[in-house]
């Protein structure tokens, strides 16, 4: 029952995406970790998933310790005491162990994990160098530290234990992760098949990712999301788009308390500038998101810990609290923030959203602007969206923005793109919560074929083919059993109809169709029976 109610959620949002002419794509499940970081923010880096690299990698490394230990003992301790330039002496270490090591161990050993070692080595030979004027005979306290090998093998290999508990050494443990969203996968798509794609470029994607998450109601380590995005071009009737497309979907699965809050991330610019707070747009980005979850009091003195000042934070507090329609809010905005730059352009780019959403015959959209909307997702530049449904205890199911520049990061800049997703397990979450969902959506069979005997139920056969053969999805009892099993069988699996085969119908080629709904019965011929299952 729940794979049939969360298709029918997938093939509600599908047909609408398609509809809007987006096309299929999927992506793969794992990416290198440098394509997912630094894309969602500090808080949604923690909470991607890494996935160690193949082998028993610590083993490995361990070993690869224990022959580091080894070499210094045994040759670079010894050669480094006779040297003038250890700097120098270094890089030949390097090359030397590369050329030692096997090709498993030859990776780390050239990783930027030694390359920082030798710095540490070099700061250390630094500080006993510091330490000569110190003593009366400089060169006898040199030559006795470095003549115990075992000590300084001991603290030099300190420094590499410290490099291998440090987050800088993860390459060399996870190189890939599962995908956080599905949009920067796309974005990284997007560049590499820049020649074969047609600009701008409409794609929905459905598909399972992952968060590091505490699971809890409406919050999932592992749940599906639907995206479409449009990528290349900056036109805004894209975001009109996007909020047909979330009041066509919502229409379609019974939702008709909802909002559709909308925001600009210039206006936060704009707010981040008129209060003070300039070059403090990320912390406020992040505070200001987690309003509707801590409150104001807790989200201002969020901001002060993150280095805004309490002049700036008593600036912004009767913004956060702006409210009225949306013109309103904008004439308001207008005022406030009117001068800056990024205020301007998020004034204008909204007011010409919901001008277009008026061209599409679209005012009352369920749309809400909303100035305390702020997104977690750093990559975001232009309008922002968050959909919630009303009255029921799950957060929001859907949201999405415009990206200005993500696949820059990936080698193709100027190329704007805009997307929105809805989460497919928050949806079914709140139809459950508000038993909307139809009965139809857990009917897989429209008919099922019920028969007396193994005569009835071979002539069953090719009534049962017949019927597929016409695009209607039935299917027959397999075994032989009493009516009452068969009827309830149907009931169970709520399949609508029942065709009935005794010998009178094999007779006269008039079959038993009976609705199990309304309980009413026809003897009707196959073609009559197809005729009316198909709605004809």
């Amino acid at each position: 029952m729940q794979m049939a109610r969360r298709n029918y959620i997938i093939n509600t949002i599908k047909s609408v995406f398609e509809k809007f002419g987006f096309m299929p794509l999927e992506t793969p499940a794992m990416e290198n970790l440098s394509t997912l970081t630094g894309k969602y923010g500090d808080e949604g880096d923690q909470l991607l998933f890494k996935v160690l690299n193949s082998g028993d990698y610590l083993v490995e490394l361990v070993k690869i310790r224990h022959e580091f230990g080894k070499f210094l003992r045994e040759q670079f301790i010894p050669e480094l005491q006779q040297q003038k330039d250890p700097d120098n002496y270094f890089n030949s270490v390097i090359e030397s162990l590369a050329k030692k090591t096997n090709p498993s161990n030859q990776e780390i050993f050239n990783s930027h994990y030694l390359q920082k070692l030798q710095k540490k080595i070099t700061s250390l030979i630094g500080e006993l160098n510091s330490k000569k004027e110190e003593f009366d005979k400089l060169e006898k306290y040199f030559l006795k530290f470095f003549q115990n090998n075992d000590i300084v093998t001991n603290q030099i290999l300190s420094l590499v234990d410290e490099e291998l508990e440090s987050k800088k050494t993860l390459p060399l443990l996870a190189e890939k992760g599962l995908k956080y969203d599905l949009t920067v996968p796309f974005a990284r798509y997007v560049v590499m098949n820049q020649h074969d794609i047609t600009f701008p470029f409409k794609r929905f994607q459905i598909q399972p990712v992952w968060r590091a998450d505490r699971p809890q109601k409406g919050r999932y380590r592992e749940f599906y999301q639907c995206d479409a995005d449009v990528v290349g071009t900056d036109s805004l009737v894209c975001e009109a788009e996007i909020i047909l497309m979330i009041n066509e979907v919502f229409d379609q699965l019974g939702f008709d308390d909802y909002t559709i809050k909308i925001n600009h991330r210039g206006i936060l610019s704009g707010i981040a500038e008129v209060i003070g707070a300039q070059g403090k747009e990320s912390d406020l980005f992040v505070a200001i998101d987690k309003l509707d979850k801590i409150g104001l009091e807790k989200v201002c003195d969020e901001l002060i810990d993150r280095g805004i000042s309490q002049e700036a934070v008593e600036k912004l507090k009767p913004i956060l609290k702006l409210s009225g329609n949306i013109q309103q809010v904008l004439d308001s905005l207008t005022n406030l923030i009117g001068k800056t730059a990024a205020g301007q352009k998020g004034i204008s780019d909204l007011t010409e959203m919901f001008d277009n959403l008026k061209s599409f015959g679209l005012e009352n959209s369920n749309a809400a602007l909303d100035v305390t909307l702020a997104r977690g997702l750093s990559y975001y530049t232009g309008a922002i969206f968050e959909v919630k449904i009303n009255n029921v205890s799950i957060g929001s199911v859907s949201g999405g923005g415009r990206y200005d520049d993500l696949t820059g990061v990936f080698g193709l800049s100027g190329t704007s793109g805009v997307g929105f997703s809805f989460g497919i397990d928050r949806l079914y979450d709140c139809l459950e919560e508000l038993n909307l969902f139809k009965e139809n959506t857990q009917t897989f069979s429209q008919a099922l074929i019920v028969h007396f005997d193994e005569d009835s139920m071979k002539y069953g056969l090719t009534i049962l083919s017949k019927l597929r053969s016409n695009g209607i999805k039935s299917e027959i009892y397999p075994d032989q059993a009493k009516l009452k099993k068969q009827f309830g069988y149907a009931d169970k699996k709520n399949i609508p109809y029942t065709i009935t085969i005794g010998s009178e119908e094999m007779k006269s080629g008039k079959l038993a169709l009976k609705d199990l709904h309304s309980g009413e019965q026809e003897s009707l011929s196959v073609d009559e029976i197809i005729n009316k299952l198909k709605g004809k």
